[in-house]
């Protein structure tokens, strides 16, 4: 029983949405920029990352602050076959506190991401944390965008971090702001294996 013409109108709906689904783009290589102050940007980027593995694709992560090596992401994700894995940054910048020696291992490990960017045997590129290096300056956005827009057309590239600037944001194909409503280290409580490590 059509109730007031509701089955027709979502007949209608969905036709709409098939055509829209047929005229997309397909293969395309997207760039998608994961910010804003909520926890899950890198967790989400991670778990696009298993879900290429899964397709048998290949995978870059090019970690730009968190410069640690005993991560939960770090010791599953090396072991598997077709991860190229490069921690670019010494720590965090509250812990190195030296932004001489942040800014020179930036630059020299955007020199690591050009060269991922120019390999079209890489599916999708992980830039973890890079909006810290671009906000503080220590390269520059404009060539960081021409290297982004260069890549191999199907390559996938995701961006992480906060206060992701405008023109990054511009340059999305997908866009999300994650939102931070409550966070357990304001309460006090460090950083958890398995949560946050």
């Amino acid at each position: 029983m059509d109730i007031d013409g509701r089955g027709q109108r979502h007949r209608e709906r969905m036709q709409r949405k098939r055509a829209a689904i047929d005229r997309a783009e397909k293969d395309k290589g997207l760039l998608l920029v994961l910010t804003g102050n909520g926890k899950g940007k890198s967790s989400s980027a991670f778990g696009m990352i298993a879900r290429t593995l899964g397709h048998g694709m290949r995978v870059g992560v090019a970690q730009f602050i968190k410069g640690r090596d005993d991560t939960g992401e770090e010791r599953f994700f090396c072991r598997q076959p077709g991860v190229i894995w490069h921690l670019l940054g010494a720590s965090f910048t509250w812990e190195t506190q030296d932004p001489e020696r942040d800014t020179q291992m930036a630059r020299s490990g955007w020199s690591v991401v050009r060269e991922m960017l120019r390999d079209e045997s890489i599916d999708l590129i992980l830039l973890d944390e890079l909006t810290y290096p671009l906000r503080n300056g220590w390269f520059e956005l404009d060539a960081v965008l021409v290297d982004i827009e260069a890549r191999p057309p199907r390559q996938h590239v995701v961006v992480t971090g906060r206060g992701a600037p405008r023109p990054l944001c511009e340059a999305a194909d997908t866009l999300t702001e994650l939102r931070d409503v409550k966070h357990a280290f304001r309460a006090g409580i460090w950083a958890q294996k398995g949560i946050d490590l």
